[in-house]
């Protein structure tokens, strides 16, 4: 058996997926909420599929981001918020790796449900950059060393709000895009990410908001271009220059952000708005406007050719995104202020009760897969990585995370469930004897009824001859745990 085991685990290594994605930025590198890890869990409690949890120092609704193998989260602390922290994880095992520590310059005042760590962290994949709500910046590399500091507040003194800035930045190649936008001194700023000094800074709206910047992925001349939200419309700008591309002035929302998906950028504008920019015209083309598609706080999603968006009484509504008609409603409990991530064909929407629902996306409906609780309360926006769920509270972050031999079950397709029975079969006729020739097939016998028949021609299964049925079985048993 030991030899049966040891081979598994060396078949597991050879199959499974060799490397997993960072997610470096609010909603994502790509700023998307989508990822193409597989293996996440559907179920946990506080004790089940639970990897690690740590307590945090202060306060923040910052999402997590994730590095390579370090998580990086940042928090707020002392009477004022004025004590601001820079934490990183070991992605693995959960050891704090460093902790850095600073004194906001800034105004720190914020509304008693926000906190001065709200703006989502960003990195390069070597440097991390940390805004707060005070306006000051942080460069760090990543074993934490102090790159550079801006005081933003120095520079402009009047750019604040009573309620707490949210607004998270983005990090476009040499270029690291800030907004500050208020109802006094209201501006964006594209910063070098060497130096910290800024290459540009546009005035911006005079109001409050909320928004973060998304990524246009080569929107001019195989360019990326940064998209600014505002109360009036959206605007693309050059990271490296800040010149204007194209404008939408036909207003938007200054609290969910606007989220793209191949070449169609879908904006919270009465209600949705979808619009395709075109090479040379100084206007995008509106393709549709449903006002009933309007989200509160979470910003919308786009996954799988469908558009969903989760609006101010909890309901989870789908859309088609070549028009916006609408497929299908599921009323989940709210409220949300965390923004919808997928990942693994499933859709995980945490509300503010520390309950995250798991959605499984259907042609005609949608199934509520689980309701999984943290028991505390939770903002922020999850992030995806290493097969985990990163989350945080204004006290704990945690690592959601199945098993690692289920886990790289979990992320095998059913061909490589079927080579694993194979495998399996020639293990028993090598190794193991009569008595332990039943390995296999106890789990054939015990998971009929979970069963998902995979997209397998006739030619497949005639090949597979009699060894298809116990992989498909195991495929599905696996799939649904």
């Amino acid at each position: 058996m030991r030899t049966v085991t040891i081979a598994l685990l060396a078949f597991f290594e050879i199959v499974s997926p060799a490397s997993s994605e960072d997610w470096r930025q609010f909603r994502g590198t790509d700023r998307t909420g989508v990822s193409r890890e597989a293996g996440l869990p559907l179920k946990w409690s506080g004790t089940e599929n639970i990897a690690w949890k740590n307590a945090l120092p202060g306060r923040g609704l910052s999402s997590p981001i994730v590095v390579e193998d370090r998580v990086i989260v940042t928090c707020s602390s002392g009477f004022r918020q004025d004590r601001l922290h820079v934490i990183c994880f070991d992605a693995k095992e959960g050891s704090k790796l460093w902790e850095r520590q600073f004194t906001a310059t800034g105004r720190t005042m914020t509304y008693p449900t926000t906190s001065n760590a709200a703006p989502t962290p960003c990195s390069d994949g070597k440097r991390i950059f940390a805004l707060y709500s005070s306006n000051d910046l942080v460069c760090l590399d990543l074993d934490g060393n102090l790159m550079w500091y801006r005081g933003l507040t120095f520079d402009h003194p009047n750019a604040s709000n009573s309620l707490g800035m949210a607004s998270s930045p983005v990090v476009v190649g040499d270029t690291l895009v800030a907004q500050v936008e208020n109802d006094s001194e209201s501006l964006a700023t594209g910063v070098d990410v060497d130096s910290g000094i800024s290459r540009w800074t546009l005035p911006r709206p005079k109001r409050v908001n909320w928004t973060s910047a998304v990524i246009l992925p080569n929107g001019s001349g195989g360019e990326d271009l940064v998209l600014l939200q505002s109360s009036e419309g959206l605007v693309a700008i050059q990271p490296l220059s800040g010149r204007e591309i194209w404008n939408y002035k036909d207003g938007a929302s200054t609290i969910p952000s606007s989220v793209v998906s191949e070449g169609v950028i879908y904006v919270p504008s009465h209600g949705m708005t979808a619009l395709r920019p075109f090479p040379e015209m100084i206007h995008p083309e509106v393709l549709w406007q449903i006002s009933k598609l309007s989200p509160a706080t979470p910003s919308p999603l786009v996954y799988n050719g469908r558009l969903y968006c989760t609006n101010g009484a909890g309901l989870l509504i789908c859309s088609e995104t070549s028009n916006g008609s609408e497929k299908w409603r599921l009323r989940l409990t709210g409220p949300f202020s965390s923004s919808p991530i997928a990942a693994g064909s499933h859709l995980y929407l945490f509300n503010e009760q520390g309950e995250c629902h798991v959605v499984k996306p259907e042609d005609d409906n949608g199934q509520l897969v689980a309701t999984n609780s943290l028991d505390e309360k939770i903002q922020c926006t999850p992030a995806i990585s290493n097969g985990a769920i990163y989350v945080r509270s204004n006290g704990t972050l945690w690592k959601i995370a199945s098993p690692w031999f289920r886990r790289k079950i979990r992320q095998m397709s059913w061909k490589q469930c079927l080579y694993v029975v194979e495998w399996c079969r020639r293990l028993r006729d090598s190794v193991l004897d009569r008595r332990q020739d039943q390995m296999v097939w106890p789990v054939r016998q015990g998971c009929l009824r979970h069963c998902e028949f995979p997209d397998a021609t006739a030619a497949e299964v005639l090949l597979c001859g009699d060894h298809i049925s116990t992989a498909i079985c195991f495929w599905g048993w696996v799939r649904f745990y």
